[in-house]
């Protein structure tokens, strides 16, 4: 085979790899490190730095755009009589917007049983900052069906991060006071969940 033909064929090998889904990805990581054990050290020290990299503005943004792009017509979908009773509107925006940001939670989470204390603050600061940028926005969409909705979610996020950090690690993690300032309104919130050890998440 040729020069040319065998980069060619280098070039096509890489597409596919581009092109895997994140399932098929994992799988041929998981088949190379099985067959060249010499390179999970590196590949364990790659994957630590990409998890604990977090940066709290990216993740208040997505927040922020995730919970006030839930559209009404969401909320139409699931209120109202059903085949099993009647469902509130209310109740019915709170689970929607709780399904919204469970993944951030989850994430954090996920920070707090690897024992990524930055990262962990990082995400639940970043869940604060962006719920309390949805304060009064959107009243006329989802979110005014659930007004203290932010406030109660915020609230939940710093409890779940001490409560969850104290089990793990014997000792609880709290957010940064760098944070304070600019969430001045829920002060008072996030210091006794700081120091709870309920939470509905």
């Amino acid at each position: 085979m040729g020069r040319t033909s065998r980069g060619a064929q280098r070039r096509r090998e890489r597409k596919v790899l581009e092109k895997l889904s994140p399932d098929e990805g994992a799988g041929v990581l998981r088949s190379l490190l099985g067959r060249h054990p010499e390179l999970v050290s590196e590949a364990e020290d790659i994957a630590r730095a990409t998890v604990a990299n977090v940066d709290l503005d990216v993740v208040a943004e997505d927040i922020e755009q995730v919970v006030l792009d839930l559209d009404i017509e969401e909320l139409n979908t699931r209120a109202g009589r059903k085949s099993w009773g009647y469902v509130e509107p209310t109740e019915a925006a709170w689970e929607i917007l709780e399904e919204a940001v469970g993944p951030f939670f989850e994430e954090m989470k996920r920070h707090i049983e690897l024992g990524f204390e930055a990262a962990a603050k990082a995400t639940c600061a970043g869940i604060v900052l962006g719920l309390y940028r949805c304060r009064g926005k959107n009243s006329d969409q989802l979110l005014g069906w659930a007004e203290d909705f932010t406030a109660e979610a915020a609230s939940n996020a710093v409890a779940a991060l001490a409560r969850e950090s104290k089990a793990k690690h014997s000792r609880i993690w709290r957010l940064p006071d760098s944070i304070i300032p600019q969430v001045p309104e829920w002060a008072g919130i996030i210091d006794r969940a700081s120091n709870s050890t309920s939470g509905r998440r």
